[in-house]
């Protein structure tokens, strides 16, 4: 370990506690000195990440309240525990990619929860889309019990959790941040992740992106509607636009995918409506104006009360197409 300046003698003299070390150091000597990965989440996103964790030679003890993915988490070389607070007792550091608020809650400080069972010198990093409130709250309970704690939600998708290349905003301290960056840097694109602030910084950061894209959805549905009507080639409108000044990360990315009938079936539409709502919140609690943010959140809901919790965060682009009664897709009409 002399690589890193951190030698087995040093860590010792700091107790073996992961707090009080400094700095950063490589992937190699991290692995050394963090071997337990606990995983709680092990869906369409947490399990590719789990994946990744074990490939990179992490012990990784994964669970998730649905049982029938244990073999799932056992083919993939990790070990399965189905009980939050088990699974937690024996981690030095533990991620939860769980499906929001609520479930974050009741995983970490519902009966048999993990906070109360995490070692005092563990880390816990929670990359689940939460509220900032609610992440807050946790937060301040686990810092109470001397647990270090990073919001860490992720951006990308199902195929970034897969390669590796997730975008993560991270809120909390920044020391803390940067003596686990080896493992960050196994699930993430290290250009791609971002401090940006305190405690609930990250979670925000996470709901804004949601918000513009969201809100790019629909403006380029309206967009595009508007263009087939009248005649034009979507494919030749998106090439012009991908050069312009109206050009976003939804034209250059995924509209192939949404002209092809792909509204994104990984996330599901009561989430993306539960996401809206808290960014109106908080809106309102700021006293900011939303008008815009507004109506996106109404044609969201609309989506929902047509289509109910289904897979599919562009599923207010197919409300719009069903309006309009067109489908946007390849070519010209």
């Amino acid at each position: 370990m002399h690589e890193t300046g951190v030698t087995t003698s040093a860590w010792l003299s700091f107790g073996g506690d992961l707090r009080r070390l400094p700095g950063t150091w490589p992937r190699a000597s991290y692995r050394a000195l963090v071997v337990r990965i606990g995983f709680i989440g092990v869906g369409r996103m947490g399990l590719p990440m789990c994946q990744n964790l074990v490939r990179a030679g992490y012990q990784v003890t994964a669970g998730d309240a649905r049982a029938e993915l244990e073999s799932m988490v056992t083919g993939s070389g990790a070990r399965w525990e189905g009980r939050p607070a088990a699974l937690a007792a024996e981690a030095d550091v533990l991620i939860t990619m769980l499906p929001g608020p609520g479930a974050v809650h009741d995983v970490m400080a519902g009966p048999g929860g993990a906070l109360a069972a995490l070692p005092p010198a563990a880390v816990w990093i929670d990359m689940t889309s939460n509220s900032p409130a609610a992440g807050q709250a946790l937060a301040t309970a686990a810092g109470a019990r001397g647990i270090d704690v990073l919001d860490a939600p992720v951006g990308g998708g199902v195929q970034a959790a897969r390669t590796g290349t997730l975008h993560l905003f991270v809120g909390g301290d920044i020391a803390l941040l940067e003596r686990h960056r080896p493992l960050l840097e196994v699930l993430a694109d290290p250009r791609h992740i971002v401090h940006v602030g305190g405690h609930g910084a990250g979670y925000l950061v996470k709901l804004l992106v949601n918000l513009l894209w969201f809100g790019q959805a629909v403006a380029t549905a309206e967009a595009f509607l508007l263009a087939r009507r009248a005649g034009l080639d979507l494919d030749v409108l998106r090439r012009a636009l991908e050069g312009s000044a109206a050009s976003s990360a939804l034209i250059r990315h995924d509209l192939d995918a949404l002209l092809d009938g792909d509204y994104l079936a990984s996330f599901e539409l009561d989430r993306c409506c539960e996401e809206l709502a808290g960014v109106l919140g908080l809106a309102r609690d700021y006293q900011v104006p939303h008008e815009l943010s507004a109506v996106v959140e109404r044609i969201y809901q609309q989506a929902l009360s047509r289509y109910g919790p289904v897979g599919g965060e562009l599923l207010a682009v197919a409300l719009l197409e069903e309006q309009a009664g067109i489908r946007l897709r390849h070519g010209s009409a």
